[in-house]
């Protein structure tokens, strides 16, 4: 193959990082966090999953720890919101805008790191779905917040999981470059935030549940919820 594995596997990694490390210090900024807890959140989103993935594969020590450069997009993310967030009118939206592009880069970049050594199909798609969340995870605990990997209103793992399958189809049929990998990566943004836009959802985990507030029927008190919306809105407003 003469797509550069090892050059775009780093170069991914840190975009991934970026977005994801934007996200926490906009969380960060939200909850009011100080300046060191903005860099810290967004230092533990950002590397969280590579270090998950990598701690998986037994590759040595993780990358966030023998590179330098996987230091620079954290402190860069923070320096930015500090500056720029007083005029963020709709920061919930460019959260879950950039939370979107991390998802999408590290469900491809953990998948492909997995694939590279030597891991089958299966568990390279699991390992890039758990790479890809696993940082978010770790920034909504730290941070207080139900973490959007259990949200019963919105979608976060199936995207990457979408991702993850793509790209191990894609190697597995000889098809994976340059190109088809920002199409990948678009997929999965795609369909992140139009997800989240317009609140789509899935079976919850026992048939016959509903949603309270969501759907019209009664809630565990006896009250009725609201009418139920094409997607089953939530119950938070989107900006």
């Amino acid at each position: 193959m003469t797509f550069p594995f090892d050059i775009a596997l780093v170069w991914l990694d840190l975009a991934g990082v970026f977005f994801f490390a934007v996200s926490g210090s906009l969380l960060a900024a939200r909850k009011q966090f100080d300046i060191i807890g903005s860099l810290l959140l967004a230092s533990l989103v950002s590397l969280g999953g590579g270090v998950i993935r990598d701690i998986i594969l037994s590759a040595g020590p993780p990358a966030a720890f023998t590179n330098p450069a996987y230091l620079a997009p954290p402190v860069l993310a923070t320096v930015l919101v500090y500056f720029l967030f007083p005029s963020f009118q709709r920061y919930t939206s460019l959260l879950t805008l950039f939370d979107a592009g991390g998802l999408a880069l590290f469900c491809i970049t953990g998948t492909l790191k997995a694939l590279t050594m030597g891991m089958n199909p299966i568990a390279a798609v699991l390992l890039g779905v758990t790479t890809a969340v696993g940082g978010g995870l770790l920034r909504d605990i730290t941070a207080n917040e139900v973490p959007q990997l259990f949200d019963p209103r919105d979608l976060y793992a199936l995207p990457a999981f979408s991702g993850a399958a793509l790209t191990t189809l894609l190697w597995m049929t000889g098809s994976f470059n340059a190109a088809t990998a920002c199409a990948v990566a678009a997929v999965v943004f795609a369909f992140r935030v139009i997800a989240w836009r317009r609140a789509w959802y899935v079976p919850l985990a026992v048939h016959g549940w509903h949603r309270r507030g969501v759907e019209g029927s009664p809630g565990p008190g006896g009250g009725t919820g609201g009418a139920a919306g094409t997607g089953g809105g939530s119950g938070a407003p989107r900006n």
